[in-house]
């Protein structure tokens, strides 16, 4: 330590006790097996990004079609689907610390701690999102219907999710390895966003619901629409979500599949050696006072609001603002909504080249915005165990806080919109909406989420793990991992090893 901080240009392991380096003098050597072990083939990077992209396609799915699907489709009254909408983000929201509670109390198994649970959760989990889009015959109880299985997939597919995101710090003890993975992930991730939405969009698309041409019509005039409605149309468009349900439960499955028998998960060299397992509140509680997490969640935070509120308004945007009504569903294929289409589509005139073209242009803004951060939390996890050398089994509650605060985003943003929607005299089904309903959906589109980002942005700013402190804790970690796994450490040289690290 006396050479301070530009010492970690030499090696690591130069900081260890002589005592310790000389149970065996072979660090080349063992430094060469350790990596060659720890050396993930394409193969395995590819079947790791693969799991990524269930829940991007269900999210996308339930994000963009849930609401008019409830409204239109399954003939829900607004209020009740309100309640669904609402009631099922909240509880999906809590799920994510309980069931990081429950991952972090798991025993070894031989598949390892995080692969059981998304193994035994899948099957349950596309019974669930099917029968969320299936329309039962009985009217009485629809709400009950809908809400239930509604939070049972969000349940499922958090015990899928969260463990998968954790599986990031197991896959490899390599962290150059650990970054080529969440590369791939991240890729595939958003290959996965656009198709779950192509699949939804394109295969129930074309399915359309009578408007009210007068916006002051009454109740009774709403449901003479709904009476001389063609059966025959209807139960069209219910088979057609129900096929894009049962594609889209498909891809979960084989994709889950692909995951299950490409990835295998390691358990940290050190961490065998040391006691038992942290309890899981001295750990919430030792993780939500790390800095550099505090300051990752906040930026996340404003950023994931941002975008929340356009996925949950771009439906009614584009109806009845931009007044593109039939292209709904081929928008959604172009756009990944970030700050400078935003701009552009606040404006401009209605005018839907234009709309597609600034669409295309600014997608891929959208991973530097919203899945960059998943990138970083591998980072904070690293700079957390070296401050916390004598802590393990955090990963799962850094993981579920993390998607925690992006449902609980989600919550938020939904009920801002349907209050302010209310407020200014949003009318159910109508073919166009008054002036104030479409300007209220052009700010909740595009100045609101501008604001939230430029604030996630600022708060990212903050954020005190850069390259350079980034490297010297790969080193660290690395002299750790090596050194514990070369010399067998004893519970006492491994605490001693992790005490100068």
């Amino acid at each position: 330590m006396a050479k301070g901080e530009g010492a970690e240009s030499g090696s690591a392991a130069g900081l260890l006790p002589t005592g310790i380096l000389q149970a065996g003098e072979r660090p080349v050597q063992v430094k060469k097996e350790s990596k060659k072990k720890n050396q993930l083939s394409i193969c395995n990077k590819l079947c790791y990004a693969v799991g990524g992209t269930p829940y991007q396609v269900t999210g996308c799915a339930l994000g963009f079609f849930l609401q008019i699907y409830l409204l239109d489709v399954a003939q829900v009254d607004p209020f009740s689907a309100s309640i669904i909408l609402f009631v099922g983000r909240a509880w999906d929201a809590i799920t994510d610390p309980l069931v990081g509670f429950c991952i972090s109390k798991s025993p070894w198994t031989r598949l390892g701690r995080l692969m059981p649970w998304i193994i035994f959760s899948t099957p349950l989990a596309i019974i669930a999102y099917f029968l969320i889009w299936f329309v039962p015959d009985f009217q009485q109880g629809q709400t009950l219907w809908y809400l239930l299985f509604y939070c049972l997939f969000e349940t499922l597919v958090t015990c899928f999710h969260v463990p998968y995101s954790a599986l990031t710090m197991f896959i490899s003890t390599e962290q150059s390895e650990r970054d080529s993975a969440t590369a791939y992930r991240m890729t595939v991730e958003v290959l996965g966003t656009v198709l779950g939405t192509a699949i939804q969009g394109q295969i129930v698309g074309q399915a359309h619901t009578p408007c009210v041409q007068d916006a002051n019509a009454s109740t009774v005039a709403l449901e003479g629409v709904n009476r001389t409605q063609s059966a025959t149309s209807l139960r069209e468009t219910q088979n057609a979500y129900l096929l894009a349900a049962g594609v889209i439960a498909s891809i979960y499955v084989i994709c889950a599949v692909i995951l299950t028998l490409g990835v295998r998960e390691q358990r940290e060299p050190y961490e065998t050696q040391q006691a038992k397992p942290m309890p899981f509140f001295r750990g919430l509680r030792l993780v939500m006072s790390h800095g550099p997490y505090i300051k990752l969640i906040a930026g996340f935070l404003f950023t994931s609001l941002a975008f929340m509120l356009v996925e949950g308004n771009f439906a009614l945007f584009c109806t009845y603002t931009l007044g593109f009504r039939n292209e709904f569903q081929n928008l959604l294929l172009a756009i990944m909504s970030a700050v400078p289409f935003l701009i552009l589509v606040a404006l401009m005139e209605s005018n839907l080249i234009v709309t597609y073209v600034v669409a295309v242009a600014a997608g891929i803004s959208v991973a530097a915005a919203f899945l960059l951060p998943w990138s970083m939390l591998p980072d904070v996890i690293d700079d957390f165990h070296l401050k916390q050398p004598h802590i393990h089994g955090t990963e799962p509650i850094f993981f579920s806080f993390y998607v925690f605060f992006t449902k609980f985003a989600s919550g938020v943003s939904l009920g801002i919109s349907t209050l302010s929607l209310d407020f200014t005299g949003y009318q159910t089904r109508g073919c166009s909406q008054p002036a104030r309903v479409k300007f209220t959906l052009k700010m909740l589109v595009t100045m609101a989420p501008i604001v939230l980002i430029l604030v996630g942005l600022l708060l990212f700013k903050l954020y005190p793990i850069d390259e350079e402190k980034r490297r010297q804790n790969k080193k660290a970690l690395q002299a750790l991992r090596e050194e514990a796994s070369s010399l067998g450490c004893s519970d006492t040289d491994s605490t001693e090893l992790a005490r100068i690290l």
